[in-house]
């Protein structure tokens, strides 16, 4: 009987180490700008970033509800519904850092959704800049060597997890040399 227990004990602790293992090698393979869990946006629901964005080319934008430049989601809608196939992936992050946000998610949520037929990933509102900022645009921040200036400040970083470049809240999605800068980064 002790035996039986032995070789269950023997084979739950090399089951425990391969679990061990599996994990260290996908931590290890996460770029350092995914290792995070974001709420999705009005909703309980969140997201492990590694999981599921790693090996894509990803935009981290911060939006607003109320600004100038609020009329970019079509266009980074557009850009995400041509090339989410390809491998991009546009993700949202709502900031109220320029007081242009809404407080209600539902509300932003709404803008999103029906004014400008969102689809892309959109993520809780959060600090983008100063020193109450969110981990993530801390790192975007200390990698970039420049903070976000204003809502729709853009990041792009390759599927490898290096950071490709930042792009002014004046950069339109639309922008010629901006779309050949992303169809560029796919190829590689």
């Amino acid at each position: 009987m002790y035996k039986n227990v032995e070789v269950h004990m023997k084979k739950l602790l090399a089951i425990t180490c391969l679990m061990l293992f599996c994990n260290l090698a996908h931590s290890a393979q996460c770029p350092d700008l995914l290792k995070f869990v974001k709420r999705k946006l009005n909703s309980q629901e969140t997201v492990n970033m590694c999981d599921a964005y790693a090996g894509k080319t990803v935009l981290f934008v911060n939006t607003a509800s109320y600004c100038g430049f609020t009329p970019q989601f079509k266009g980074l809608e557009d850009l995400y519904s041509k090339y989410k196939d390809q491998g991009l992936m546009v993700l949202g992050f709502p900031s109220h850092d320029f007081n242009q946000e809404d407080k209600d998610e539902g509300k932003t949520a709404e803008l999103c959704e029906l004014t400008y037929g969102v689809e892309f990933p959109m993520f809780e509102a959060m600090p983008v800049r100063g020193r109450d900022a969110d981990p993530l645009y801390k790192m975007l921040a200390k990698k970039s060597g420049t903070t976000v200036k204003w809502n729709f400040y853009k990041y792009l970083m390759d599927k490898n997890g290096n950071l490709v470049n930042t792009y002014a809240s004046s950069t339109k999605p639309t922008d010629p040399q901006f779309i050949s800068t992303i169809e560029d980064t796919l190829r590689r």
